[in-house]
């Protein structure tokens, strides 16, 4: 227990309570100057450890540790008759139950235990009896006190630990004020029994831990999000990204580009790769960008190799050996007009010789009023000297090669032409030609209630209306209003002719239509050519908000 501990908030609570190890109060507490003037006056020692001592020294020995002081079945031991001389104030009894020990003769008193002791009988050795000591010999001077050592005691420790080490019946202290007051816990630790418990702040760490996470978390998250979005930008910008050219060295093969007037850098770039030239749609340009390189096209059928550097292709492209000047290529989906002002000037030809070759189509086995759709788009290779009757002669017989290998009948070869012709200006990516042709099949059934037999097709208003090179897929509403047979919005079935040009591809598709019950379909994105195919009109106009949402984020996306 504390002793006059200025900074122990309790030291005047435990002033005032008996000593938990003899039962006495201290003379202040117990207000003895107001018991009357003719009790004898006790000197009051320099302190409370003194005061505990002048007490033991009056009340007799001090019990063995193996017992308690507040058992009231064994009174004292006897200790022998004191004199009277010797006492200065009547010993008080340890408890009020317990009768007052007779006096009896006392040895000659030994030196007092420190008051932290409490003194222990050797189990193996008797104790002797303690003589109650003068009142003097209480303010003995500290080094008389401690000369004479106690060889058959050891000090124990009181308080909790006491407890816990005697072996006796005195519970287990619990840091409360009751084991306060009873001596049995320090004022330390019942501040220890107030402290939060740890679950409190194991609980704040868990929750710290969990913030921490979620911060660590989103600037991952957020870090992947940018990396996504601008990483090729940043290893473009850095030169760490996957190369975008091949390496010298590679080439190999043949590949043939076709240049038309106008062309640059841009457009030319995915000419290249789509022949197998480049790496990349953009090698060329970038590479004509990065190296500020200032090039000329020149309009014509060049003769390059496949998997080139961009370096090496436009050397190539400017020794006029690689030129063929007796070379013509068409693409898919030209018009009939188009593809005459793409032979007359790869070919160096007249436009009036060819516009002749072709104003008769009978003369090349052509039942139809027009040559439109018979022009087949491929890679031509002509000697010198070729005239307009011959170039168009040679790529009819290659649209009749084509039908002949779809397994096209001959009375069928016309009306087939249309449908390719529509489908090839319709579809975007391979397998919606398939898709497209089932789509105009089924709005040709007599029982259609949907659309009642009547095509609906852009292209074809279109190109009724001279429109079709417009550069949009929308339908203008003059162009819907248009009165001609090929205004698919106005009359039922098949227009009277061929729209453009159709490859393999969609003669192929416009054979073998895939089996499906769509009616509508619409390209929600112009970029990737992603196509909705619906079977109602309230699915197709959902499509067509889609459609519409895209154009509008994308102005020039040619809607």
């Amino acid at each position: 227990m504390p002793e006059n501990d200025p900074t122990d908030p309790f030291a005047e609570l435990y002033r005032r309570l008996p000593d938990p190890r003899t039962g006495a109060m201290d003379a202040t507490a117990r207000g003895d100057e107001a018991a009357g003037d003719d009790r004898p006056e006790t000197p009051q020692p320099p302190s409370r450890r003194a005061a505990r001592e002048a007490r033991r020294a009056q009340t007799g020995p001090t019990p063995a540790s193996g017992s308690d002081t507040r058992d009231e079945a064994a009174p004292a031991a006897p200790a022998g008759p004191v004199p009277a001389a010797r006492h200065t104030a009547p010993a008080e009894p340890v408890s009020a139950a317990r009768p007052a020990a007779p006096a009896e003769p006392v040895p000659t008193p030994r030196p007092a235990a420190p008051a932290f002791e409490h003194v222990a009988r050797s189990s193996e050795q008797p104790a002797a009896p303690r003589t109650a000591a003068p009142a003097s010999s209480a303010r003995e001077p500290e080094p008389a006190r401690r000369s004479s050592p106690v060889h058959d005691r050891e000090p124990a420790l009181v308080g909790v630990a006491a407890a816990g080490g005697s072996g006796g019946s005195r519970p287990p202290a619990s840091g409360s004020l009751e084991d306060l007051f009873a001596g049995r816990a320090s004022t330390d630790e019942v501040r220890g029994a107030a402290r939060p418990p740890r679950r409190r702040r194991r609980t704040g760490a868990w929750v710290a831990l969990a913030i921490v996470l979620v911060l660590v978390g989103g600037i991952v998250g957020g870090g992947v999000a940018l990396w996504n979005t601008y990483g090729e930008r940043v290893q473009a910008f850095f030169g760490a990204g996957e190369p975008t050219d091949f390496e010298p060295g590679m080439a190999t093969g043949e590949a043939r580009v076709t240049i038309v007037s106008g062309d640059t850098g841009e457009s030319v770039s995915p000419k290249l790769f789509e022949a197998g030239v480049t790496k990349a749609s953009d090698s060329l340009y970038r590479y004509m960008v990065e190296n500020a390189v200032v090039f000329t096209f020149q309009p014509g059928v060049y003769r390059l190799q496949q998997q080139m550097t961009s370096a090496a292709v436009l050397e190539a492209l400017g020794d006029p050996a690689n030129r063929l000047d007796n070379s013509v290529q068409l693409r898919e989906g030209l018009t009939l007009d188009q593809s005459l002002d793409v032979i007359a000037e790869q070919l160096s030809m007249p436009r009036e010789d060819l516009d002749a070759a072709v104003a008769d189509p009978s003369q090349y086995g052509v039942p139809a009023a027009t040559l439109e759709g018979w022009i087949f788009p491929a890679t031509y290779d002509f000697d010198e000297g070729v005239t307009a009757t011959d170039v168009i002669g040679r790529m009819v017989q290659r649209t009749v090669q084509s039908l002949d290998q779809a397994g096209v009948p001959e009375a069928d070869r016309e009306r087939i032409l249309i449908v390719a012709s529509i489908i090839e200006r319709e579809a975007r990516n391979r397998d919606d030609f398939y898709k497209v042709s089932r789509v105009i099949e089924n709005r040709l059934q007599p029982g259609n209630q949907e659309t009642f037999g009547k095509l609906e097709m852009d292209s074809t208003v279109q190109y009724g209306a001279n429109e079709l090179g417009s550069g949009s897929v929308s339908t203008s509403t003059e162009a819907r209003n248009s009165d001609n047979p090929w205004n698919t919005y106005m009359y039922p079935g098949l227009p009277i002719g061929p729209i453009a040009n159709p490859g393999d591809l969609a003669i192929d598709a416009a054979m073998k239509p895939v089996d499906g019950p769509w009616l509508y379909f619409v390209t929600v994105n112009l970029d990737t050519g992603e196509t909705v195919f619906t079977s109602t009109y309230s699915e197709h106009e959902q499509a067509v908000a889609q459609w519409r949402a895209w154009c509008a984020e994308n102005p020039d996306g040619g809607c």
